[in-house]
């Protein structure tokens, strides 16, 4: 079964609780989404809020993924660059399959239809994200036809004395 992915799908209560129960999950499950182990939904909706009102400013488009149960499976955020000189290129952000799903292909799916959405916005040229080291999601990403650009040691820190590099990657659009 392969994810079926939605861009800009309607944000309605059902939504928006699929998203904070998945990056919820992903966390818990020790996904590198900007949380570690263990969080609560409630630590989590902040930061859902802020790529909401992202998307209701129009900085930022939502990419949902969707099983075959119709349920929110996977989720990419791609985000505009604001800076002038730089907006030929869109960040790619909280990138996440639910643990049930891992193993199916879906990450590699949503990878895919990230791609194919910033091939329809004006003027994007490529997709820049970040990715926590230590993890291998840098082999994930490259066998997704992203490159490695940068690195910058120690970046993040997820615990006393457990520091990990912060690994720039890109995939060119062309």
């Amino acid at each position: 079964m392969s994810l079926t992915s939605t861009l800009d799908p309607a944000v309605d209560p059902d939504l928006r609780d699929g998203l904070l129960d998945l990056w919820t999950d992903v966390s818990n499950a020790d996904g590198a989404v900007g949380f570690v182990p263990p969080v609560t939904r409630d630590a989590v909706r902040p930061e859902l809020l802020k790529h909401l009102v992202a998307m209701a400013e129009g900085r930022t488009r939502l990419l949902a993924g969707y099983d075959e149960d119709g349920r929110v499976a996977a989720t990419a955020f791609l985000t505009f660059n604001t800076h002038r000189l730089m907006t030929h290129w869109v960040w790619l952000y909280t990138v996440m399959v639910h643990p049930r799903h891992q193993g199916k292909g879906y990450g590699r799916d949503l990878m895919a239809a990230a791609a194919d959405a910033a091939r329809t916005l004006d003027g994007i040229e490529a997709i820049r994200l970040t990715c926590r080291g230590g993890l291998g999601l840098e082999h994930f990403y490259g066998s997704c036809g992203y490159k490695e650009v940068g690195r910058i040691p120690a970046a993040i820190r997820v615990g006393p004395g457990d520091d990990r590099d912060d690994v720039i990657m890109l995939l060119p659009l062309n």
